[in-house]
């Protein structure tokens, strides 16, 4: 009997991607206790009062059904001995529950030992993450008045973790799987985790257990534009329609509340005592008079619509769908009260879903954006969080039912909820705090695999005593940070203020915002890369430091630096400019060089070190010889572009796999393609760059494609072969040829469109008889430089420039004019460099030759 019921929940489980029962071959049982070896470092241990023991899924835990690992088990002296390549685990047989007295867990790492027993608490948890970042600024909740509690996370640097799923909620057998009370209240469900300083391999064994974390769609990873606004669909259109004017991508439109009709105007609050006009289901005709139009029109622009919801109120009697829904619920109409909103019940969510939400799905909105702020856990199963179940409700529909990838945004709801990216953070107050905490916020997620925090790029809401104006700097910096970090988008309250759209702003500010935009387009390819392999390990592409670097110990003190994805490390600005730049210390990790990407300077890793950014810097740090693929210009991230730019950093060999697929298909888990591409450095001052064959197919994959190679940091070459044929030198980019770019010092090959089952190799000579480091942050002084000059004529404009001012000036284009006198024209500038001070004395007033002197002076090699 026992066998036929397990079989159910087996083959049910795997309709649903889950796979509760272990393999009989992990399993040592000793009576009422049982022990299940997962992986070498993780051991589920149960105890029962009373058989049969236990195999469904929790809402954590899905999976049991892994590779049996490599252990032995033997009774010795009435102990029940456990032996992994990495854990020892020990128990007194017929002891009854796990207690300090009858069970241990030691690691069998001297370099990192520890030994485990029931109720030992943990002292270096490494934190997790929190439901909200709602009237936080920064880590301080301003109504409150007391900092926030990041929840436990999964890793610590006592080097165990210990997962109690005793007494979680279980999903049932059903073809689509719904929550159900655990049976035995006398029951101990332990999943022992013991990995020293293996963060990451710790991760990816609880991935194996709680489920992956899933692909978002290539459109998420572009900009969203997001307001509170009660937008018609003319603002909507024009809104768009600047976008495209100032040259700038968008991927999704979020439509907030005011899409719905509300009943506002009947009474203020509902009979939860929440605002009426949170909840909605019928669209607001004032605004989008022809809702199905208005979305054909945005989907013509290759734009994605989400739109928000808050289910809280149920369904009313003046909504749309609401004899549909009482009809399908045979719901008593005849007091025209609110259909109740019951996240728990079954048949209610499958006709919110067939009536009133697939409906509008039909008519173009791609996903929903929830926003649960009631009551926390259901009111009929009182221990189901409503968050964490909306996030599964929402989720598995779209898997079931949609014919797309699966996506929505919302609140963060537990342990298990990784499975439903992505997360909404909420309303952060707008200030230098709350951007200095998010780093460490976003980050600190992955140790729950919760990597995909959307923000409200720039903050929500002003805080208490503010001037209700949006600091410009302040918006920089926190969109700069945002191309850099997980979902990329822009939000705000409903206040007439906050205009945070690109072309409010002007100068400096405007040109720093499209470039943060811009970086992030271009970056897309690398960022759909790392996306790729946080479904295949579990590791999120924003995570600490201390992931790669955990013998450190600056990879646990310095908390806002992250890794983004493997190759870029970033030092986020957080603090407003002083004289015209933020300074900051940066902790470079040991282990490897970096390259400062912005600055072209190449820095020694193991060192801490003072640096300074203008308004149009960032301090993004590149692995030496990092190759990171990019795009050039694109409209947004629906379709791919014909060329991809391969990135190659300077100083070291480097080696990448570049990941694609259809971009929005749910069959991503199997129909990709990755293109490895190496780079080394070779005897006799040459450089090989290898492209191979692209492996993998999917639906709608193109045969060929063209690249764009930009050898980063580097000096003149002497020749470029690629494929055995010598490339012509041009002064600018063009087809067959390679160039160089004096602004960026770095090297430009345009490879021809070829089938991309085919190889490519460039083989690139530089001069074996001369040698200069271009990598000492000349791009910054080129830049600069620019800049100072073209100031300086604007505050005198009769000025005549020496030659030597104008020489130096004009660098990067001579470098790209002579090729052959690339030495000697750039070590001239080097050499006259910090005496450009002195040549502008005397042909301007004092004033102006002292600020000169100033601008040069914070350029020159510290």
């Amino acid at each position: 009997m026992i066998t036929i019921v397990l079989a159910q929940v087996r083959l049910a489980s795997a309709q649903s991607n889950m796979h509760p029962l272990a393999n009989p071959k992990a399993i040592i049982q000793s009576g009422q206790a049982r022990f299940t070896v997962l992986t070498p470092r993780l051991i589920r241990m149960e105890w029962t009062s009373s058989l049969p023991f236990m195999d469904k899924p929790t809402l954590t835990i899905i999976n049991r059904d892994l590779t049996v690992p490599r252990f032995t088990s033997k009774t010795e002296d009435a102990d029940l001995i456990i032996r992994t390549d990495e854990l020892e685990l020990r128990y007194k047989t017929g002891s009854g529950k796990f207690n300090d007295q009858n069970l241990t867990v030691t690691s069998l790492d001297p370099k990192h030992p520890f030994s485990w027993v029931p109720g030992k608490k943990q002292k270096g948890n490494l934190k997790g993450t929190y439901r909200t970042l709602d009237n936080y600024d920064g880590d301080y909740h301003i109504w409150e008045k007391k900092k926030m509690e990041l929840e436990d996370g999964l890793l610590a640097t006592d080097g165990w973790t210990l997962i109690d799923d005793s007494k979680k909620l279980l999903f049932d057998s059903a073809v689509w799987p719904w929550v159900t009370s655990h049976p035995d209240k006398d029951y101990q469900d332990l999943y022992f985790f013991g990995y020293g300083r293996q963060y990451k391999k710790a991760l990816y064994d609880y991935t194996q257990i709680a489920g992956r974390v899933p692909l978002p769609p290539r459109y998420a990873f572009g900009y969203w534009w997001s307001r509170y606004w009660s937008y018609s669909e003319n603002e909507v259109r024009n809104v768009v329609e600047n976008f495209n004017e100032h040259n700038l991508p968008l991927d999704v439109f979020v439509i907030d509340m005011d899409w719905h009709e509300t009943d506002s105007l009947r009474t203020k609050y509902d009979a939860f005592g929440q605002t009426k006009h949170w909840t909605g289901w019928t669209w607001n005709k004032r605004l989008f008079p022809d809702p199905a139009n208005a979305l054909n029109w945005m989907k013509s622009k290759d734009l994605k619509v989400t739109l928000n919801l808050h289910p809280a109120s149920g369904i009313a009697p003046f909504e749309e769908p609401y004899h549909r829904m009482a009809s399908e619920l045979n719901f008593d109409t005849t007091a025209k009260a609110n259909i109740p909103y019951e996240g728990s019940n079954k048949r209610f969510m499958q006709a919110l879903f067939s009536k009133v939400l697939h409906p509008i799905e039909k008519t173009g909105v791609s996903f929903w954006w929830l926003d649960w702020q009631q009551w926390p856990n259901d009111k009929k199963v009182k221990e189901l969080n409503n968050t964490w179940w909306l996030n599964y409700v929402f989720f598995t529909d779209m898997e079931r039912n949609g014919t797309t990838r699966p996506l929505l945004y919302h609140r963060w709801g537990g342990l298990g909820n990784h499975r439903y990216q992505l997360g909404f953070s909420g309303d952060a107050v707008i200030s230098w705090k709350s951007l200095a905490f998010q780093p460490y916020f976003t980050s600190s997620a992955s140790n729950v695999l919760y990597g995909y925090w959307s923000h409200d790029i720039g903050g929500h809401q002003f805080g208490p005593g503010s001037d209700q104006k949006l600091d410009p700097e302040l918006y920089v910096r926190w969109m700069q940070y945002g191309a850099l970090s997980p979902i990329f988008r822009s939000h705000s309250s409903k206040n007439a203020n906050l205009n945070k759209e690109v072309w409010n702003f002007s100068g400096e500010y405007y040109n720093a915002l499209k470039n943060a935009i811009k970086l992030r387009y271009e970056l897309a390819p690398y960022i759909y890369t790392m996306a790729r392999k946080t479904y295949d390990t579990g590791i999120s592409i924003c995570r600490p430091l201390y992931y790669d670097y955990a013998e450190q110990d600056q990879a646990y003190e310095y908390r806002s630096e992250y890794m983004f994805g493997e190759d870029l490390l970033i030092a986020p600005v957080t603090e407003a400019m002083q004289n015209g730049h933020s300074t900051l210390k940066v902790w470079l990790p040991q282990g490897n060089n970096w390259f400062e990407w912005q600055t072209g300077t190449l820095l020694k890793g193991g060192q801490t070190i003072t640096r300074s950014f203008a308004l149009d810097e960032y301090p993004i740090y590149v692995k030496a010889g990092a190759i990171i693929p990019a795009y050039q210009q694109v409209k947004n991230l629906s379709k791919q572009p014909d060329q991809t730019v391969l990135y190659v950093f300077p100083a070291a060999n480097g080696s990448t796999s570049v990941y694609e697929d259809a971009g929005n298909s749910k069959k991503y888990q199997t129909e990709y393609a990755t293109t490895a591409v190496s780079s080394r450095h070779l005897t006799g001052r040459k450089q090989q760059i290898t492209i191979s064959p692209r492996k993998g197919a999917y639906t709608g994959m193109p045969k060929a494609r063209s690249y764009m190679i930009r050898l980063v940091g580097t000096e003149m070459p002497r020749s470029i072969v690629v494929n055995g044929k010598k490339l012509k030198y041009a002064i600018e980019p063009a087809a067959n040829a390679w160039n160089y770019n004096g602004k960026t010092l770095s090297v430009e090959i345009s490879l021809p469109q070829a089938n991309c089952a085919t190889q490519q190799m460039i083989n690139v000579q530089f001069d074996e008889q001369d040698q200069v480091d271009v990598n000492t942050g000349l791009v910054r002084k080129f830049r600069q430089l620019s800049k100072t000059v073209t100031a300086l004529k604007f505050r005198d404009a009769d000025i005549i420039l020496p030659a030597v001012v104008g020489r130096c000036e004009e660098t990067n284009n001579i470098l790209a004019y002579d090729p052959s006198q690339f030495y000697k024209n750039l070590r001239y500038f080097q050499n006259q460099f910090n005496t450009l001070p002195q040549a502008v004395k005397g042909i301007t007033n004092a004033d102006n030759s002292k600020w000169f002197e100033e601008q040069i002076n914070l350029l020159k090699d510290k």
